[in-house]
């Protein structure tokens, strides 16, 4: 997406404190953009990221997606909506689901009808690998937040507002990502904690996950998801990496603590049906809505006459890195070089 995409337009980020959404609002404003809109919960996170961009363009609103009244203000004159809030820890989801219902699908529901009321030209929705197959709240709360989008993205001929999805798998050095954990224990030499060493996981940069919404952004018709390709390392692959570039002088106790509740051996970004339907677009998969109306038949009555074989994509059957690629990303990585040392 280029700079005149957003010039002098009124960009609204929802969860705009988190992880994409920083690194979102650093993009924005090294374009034209008139004015962005951090709308979170956090007033702590909102003050820091005040304090440390000193930009007028930037707009800080205190609010909960939960509360439709209090998203109004961030909503209302906005060009353009990246709807990025949502409870993402699998552990929180899995002891408190209807936390994850209320934020994860209500929530997002009233994102989507504010973009609509407020006749908003374009809302991309941020979902997650989980989605697919999900065997945890956190997934089936974000699968059903893809749904009501898309619900939504069916009637967009009678609204001008367009509907997109973005879906992506583990985003390194992200609220969450075991990176800087096991750096830390790596720094103090403590044993490595992994679950299960034969995990793969897609190896996805921050910078990367902003230039998948800002493509959905410009090129999606309402309704369509979009996936980026991207390649993917064992757990233990990822271990052995950080110890060369941290501690190549020592040899890392790797501790297995056993696959946790609700987590998978691989990351799955399209399922079977998905990729039979998608468009290969080069760097990403387009999977576009699936129009069937209310009419039942089609259902029921009507299937799909032609079906194209095909496996889903997953972290297993994508690019597999070495430990040598994998150390190159690594220190490739702008967030990465305050915890590596490299480029001072």
């Amino acid at each position: 997406m280029s700079e005149n995409d957003f010039s002098n337009s009124v960009v609204c980020i929802t969860g705009g404190t988190g992880s994409f959404g920083s690194t979102m609002v650093r993009r924005l404003l090294t374009t034209g953009v008139g004015e962005v809109r951090v709308f979170s919960r956090d007033e702590n996170k909102q003050d820091n990221l005040r304090n440390e961009l000193q930009d007028p363009r930037c707009q800080f609103i205190i609010g909960d997606t939960r509360n439709k009244d209090s998203a109004k203000k961030a909503i209302k004159g906005a060009d353009f909506v990246f709807h990025a809030a949502a409870l993402k820890q699998v552990p929180s989801c899995e002891f408190f689901p209807h936390e994850a219902v209320l934020t994860n699908v209500i929530g997002s529901k009233n994102i989507i009808e504010l973009a609509i009321e407020n006749e908003v030209k374009s809302i991309v929705c941020l979902s997650t690998d989980k989605a697919v197959y999900p065997i945890n709240a956190m997934g089936m709360s974000k699968a059903l937040m893809e749904r009501t989008a898309q619900a939504f993205a069916r009637e967009s001929h009678n609204f001008g507002t367009k509907i997109s999805i973005t879906r992506y798998g583990n985003v390194m050095m992200s609220r969450g990502s075991v990176i800087p954990r096991f750096i830390n224990q790596l720094n103090s030499s403590q044993n490595v904690t992994i679950t299960n060493g034969e995990m793969t996981r897609f190896m996805m940069s921050l910078s990367s996950s902003v230039g998948l919404v800002e493509y959905a952004m410009k090129n999606a018709m309402s309704g369509d998801l979009f996936v980026q390709k991207a390649p993917a390392c064992t757990v233990e692959d990822l271990v052995e990496a950080l110890r060369l570039l941290i501690t190549p002088e020592k040899k890392v106790q790797i501790e297995i603590i056993g696959t946790r509740h609700g987590e998978k051996l691989y990351e799955t970004l399209l399922g079977t049906e998905e990729m039979a339907r998608s468009i290969d677009e080069g760097q990403y998969y387009r999977v576009p809505l699936d129009t069937r109306s209310l009419d039942y038949a089609s259902f029921f009555d009507e299937g799909i006459k032609e079906i194209r074989e095909n496996h889903s994509y997953t972290s297993h059957n994508t690019t597999r890195l070495t430990v040598p690629e994998i150390c190159d990303l690594l220190v490739s990585l702008g967030e990465m070089k305050s915890y590596l040392g490299v480029g001072k």
